[in-house]
């Protein structure tokens, strides 16, 4: 499968990152816990170099526990970053995400200290694909303690500052992806999780691909959902899937558009269970 998507507007945002690195004090990375390696932006390190990155492994509610703590143990490994499982529903994540910010930034705080800058606000650009739940963390910010500070509040498209209180300042951009994906499997990955627009996909055969995947990991995550045999080709799971759940067009042919929405509706939403795609000792 050719899977790309980079339009315009991502592309502008791109080139405006590299102009505004010497706004910014570290930057917040967020991945989605189903695929951390997929959505993670290689181009960051070239856009910011030598920023420090607090990376939210998101929507850690929705993939496997133990491989979350696996991507979590390899993340903190890295150079100049900290890593935290990261659910918008939790309550302590505002507090949990304030302490290693200043954690992560401390030799900086301490330097700015030393020249005469006492009571400096830490200031991050969040990063993130599109759909890793970028906007829901934003606005869980935007309350009493916390103010929209850009010029043109409510404007998604464009970056805006974002007071956060305690001494920590977002630029807020919008999801990105890159140019070109390193491999078929990252660019079907991030399709998986809807980072890139289902219109633009042959979901379809997305659908044969991403029952293959799971087949590989476990196929008792579809017969336990769908009640399907799992010893038979993708197809045919996927017509048995249609058949059971009544996506079913005029002549008793399969619809497979409404099925293969159905299948990618109940990944994105956690009714397969609690999935993660790459093993962290694996994609290296």
């Amino acid at each position: 499968m050719n899977i790309n998507w980079f339009p315009g507007h991502m592309k502008k945002t791109m080139d405006d990152l590299s102009t505004k690195a010497n706004m910014i004090d570290f930057m917040i990375e967020m991945l989605d816990a189903r695929i951390p390696f997929s959505s993670q932006n290689p181009k960051l390190s070239d856009l910011l170099p030598d920023k420090n990155r607090l990376v939210l492994i998101n929507k850690s509610d929705l993939a496997d526990p133990k491989m979350n703590q696996d991507w979590l143990d390899r993340l903190n490994g890295e150079r100049n970053t900290r890593a935290i499982l990261y659910n918008s529903k939790d309550s302590k994540m505002k507090q949990l995400l304030k302490q290693e910010a200043y954690k992560l930034n401390q030799d900086l705080l301490e330097k700015k200290e030393k020249r005469g800058l006492k009571n400096h606000s830490l200031r991050a650009m969040v990063i993130g694909i599109p759909n890793v739940g970028k906007s829901t963390f934003i606005n869980s910010y935007i309350g009493k303690k916390s103010a929209r500070i850009g010029n043109r509040p409510g404007i998604t498209k464009t970056n805006q500052w974002i007071r956060l209180g305690d001494g920590i300042d977002l630029l807020d951009t919008p999801g990105v992806l890159w140019p070109k994906f390193e491999s078929e499997r990252v660019a079907k990955h991030l399709a998986y999780v809807g980072s890139i627009k289902d219109e633009l996909l042959d979901l379809e055969t997305l659908s044969l691909h991403f029952i293959q995947e799971i087949l590989n990991l476990d196929p008792k995550i579809l017969e336990g959902r769908y009640g399907v045999r799992t010893d038979q080709a993708p197809l045919e799971i996927l017509d048995e899937i249609g058949e059971k759940r009544g996506a079913i067009m005029k002549g008793g042919y399969v619809d497979y558009e409404k099925v293969s929405n159905l299948l990618f509706d109940d990944f994105r939403k956690g009714r397969l269970g609690r999935i993660t795609l790459e093993d962290a000792h694996e994609w290296l």
